[in-house]
């Protein structure tokens, strides 16, 4: 797999360069045993502001349709607990069944095992390349800064 690296202030990060990326920092692959069934995990920058996490639940029906922006369940780590929200359109083909095991696969492994869910379907319109991701990430880290965070 290639890597591109991003280093901005005390963050870096080495991120998938064939994988896309939402806004919203999740990214998606296509699963290579599955054409057309996409793979959504958290990028580091998300793990990072999560924490460990602890538990991933999902609300919606293996097959049911989803839509970008849907809030299909919710996540809970150490330090936080957030919606979880798709980032594609198309069906749900499930949560990853490796993290009801080992939830701390999304921080340790967050681009191979540690994936979320998958859906059969395209990314949002809104998804970038791993350049329009770096980009946006370092817009707002520089924000960031700038509000005291």
């Amino acid at each position: 797999m290639e890597f591109v690296r991003f280093k901005h202030a005390r963050f870096s990060a080495r991120l998938p360069a064939a994988f896309r990326y939402s806004p919203s920092h999740y990214w998606m692959t296509e699963d290579p045993s599955v054409p057309g069934r996409w793979r959504v995990g958290f990028t580091k920058f998300a793990t990072r502001m999560l924490g460990e996490l602890v538990e991933a639940r999902y609300e919606v029906a293996v097959g049911a349709p989803v839509t970008s922006g849907q809030n299909i369940g919710y996540v809970e780590g150490f330090k936080a607990a957030s919606d979880l929200y798709c980032v594609m359109d198309g069906a749900f083909a499930g949560g990853n069944p490796l993290l009801e095991v080992d939830a701390c696969l999304v921080k340790s492994s967050p681009y191979e095992d540690g994936w979320l869910y998958a859906v059969d379907g395209e990314p949002e319109e809104a998804s970038v390349d791993v350049h329009g991701y770096v980009a946006h990430l370092g817009a707002l880290i520089e924000k960031m800064q700038s509000e005291g965070y």
